[in-house]
């Protein structure tokens, strides 16, 4: 082990990676109940999701403790599991088997920049103020899905949404669960996120609004959504749009994560770089292939992994870790099958909270800063799509940068992916 991942080295040791790997397992494990709900909506088989949930999650973790020994696990990301499942394929019409060959494209694509010497350019060439735009409207877009889901805001003619019936079961428990994930994290309760699940979900049973279907089993087949993947509209323009919208957030998202748990970590340089990146971007984007072959949505970092960081998790054993409790999780299928739709609501709320803080951070005294921001925040819930949302966020930044007279600040990257969102909008 001390060879293997310089325990010494590090300054930690055997059971202090396990119990930094058991911590982020806790904190994350909501996935799996999570995510099968989710890409449900999508006409997917749920039992199958489950299982290319948690298989993900190992291979990936596994990798990028093995590979690029680094703290930080990995499992399907929230957010590109409701574009995956909300935008592709309910809004845009695609069926998933196709929405999971995007998946399997934008995989592809980012184990190229990840061995390309560009990477770094190309993830400094996106404006921070977009970055942190992306994260929020994300956030914002998985809070009016839980709302959505829960029966708390429902459709109107008029106004296009409007308050549900908030003294039915499924907005009440909805209600109450997100409250108990929020007073946990502030008493920073490990698992806060997933103790609420659950806790909703007992209530649930004296209710009879779900049975009682057992806890262990074996693992479901993964036969459904194996190798299940349709390319026959790869070849038309929004389906490469969608592929690249795909692309960019979970990039993005890695980026981001990567950098934020190594520097709880202590293992950044001293010029801020995190420590083999080129190894954690090909861990991360080689997850996602795997993640579509066996049919899940795209797989990247968990922030999440900063609890593991934080109880002294250093190197890639604390990964490793969590990648063998995901392994042992798979037998827990029934479980994950009584999880009520508003239980799994209340995380969405939870997780939205989170993400949409990225505002805060944006630069409140410069508009060509926070208002391209914002529009891209915005957008994404109210046309019920990220790729909207990441189009008109460059649009407005480039062409606000270029009529203020800040060139400097629209460079070419950026002002080419104006122009491609441009001709997307405009072929749309």
């Amino acid at each position: 082990m001390d060879r293997t991942f310089g325990l010494t080295a590090a300054g930690t040791s055997l059971r202090t990676e396990a119990l930094a790997g058991l911590t982020t397992f806790l904190t994350m494990a909501y996935i799996l109940f999570v995510n099968p709900a989710i890409l449900g909506e999508a006409g997917m088989p749920r039992d199958s999701v489950f299982v290319a949930t948690a298989v993900a999650a190992i291979a990936g973790s596994a990798i990028m403790g093995l590979y690029a020994n680094l703290p930080v696990a990995l499992a399907p990301g929230m957010g590109l599991n409701a574009y995956f499942a909300f935008a592709l394929v309910l809004a845009q019409g695609y069926t998933w088997q196709q929405a999971l060959a995007a998946v399997f494209l934008s995989g592809v694509l980012f184990v190229g920049l990840s061995v390309l010497p560009v990477r770094e350019a190309i993830i400094n060439a996106i404006p921070r103020s977009l970055k942190l735009a992306v994260s929020a409207g994300i956030g914002l877009f998985l809070g009016i899905i839980a709302l959505k889901n829960a029966g708390i805001v429902v459709a109107h003619p008029a106004t296009f949404v409007t308050l549900g019936n908030l003294f039915r079961w499924p907005a009440l428990l909805c209600l109450l669960g997100f409250v108990l994930m929020v007073a946990l994290t502030q008493r920073r309760v490990i698992g806060a996120t997933i103790i609420g699940i659950l806790a909703v979900s007992l209530l649930d049973l004296p209710l009879g609004l779900t049975s009682y279907t057992g806890i262990v089993s074996a693992p479901p087949s993964p036969a459904p959504t194996l190798f299940a993947l349709d390319f026959s509209r790869m070849f038309e323009m929004p389906f490469l749009v969608a592929v690249l919208s795909l692309l960019f957030v979970d990039l993005f998202d890695t980026a981001g994560t990567l950098v934020g748990v190594c520097h709880r970590a202590g293992l950044l340089d001293a010029e801020g770089r995190v420590p083999n990146v080129g190894r954690a971007l090909l861990a991360d984007s080689s997850a996602t292939v795997i993640g579509a072959l066996i049919g899940t949505s795209n797989t990247t970092s968990y922030v999440e992994s900063a609890a593991g960081a934080a109880v002294g998790g250093r190197t890639g054993l604390t990964a490793v870790v969590v990648a063998a409790l995901f392994g042992f999780a798979l037998f827990f299928s029934p479980l994950a099958g009584m999880i009520p739709a508003y239980a799994t609501a209340a995380a969405l709320l939870h997780v939205a909270t989170i993400m949409a803080r990225g505002l805060a951070e944006l630069d409140w005294e410069d508009a060509t800063d926070y208002a391209p921001a914002v529009v891209c925040a915005l957008a994404m819930p109210l046309t019920f799509s990220i790729a909207t949302g990441i189009g008109l966020g460059f649009i407005t930044y480039a062409a606000a940068k270029l009529l203020a007279g800040r060139f400097d600040q629209a460079n070419p990257a950026v002002l080419a992916l104006a122009a491609v969102f441009c001709l997307k909008f405009a072929l749309a």
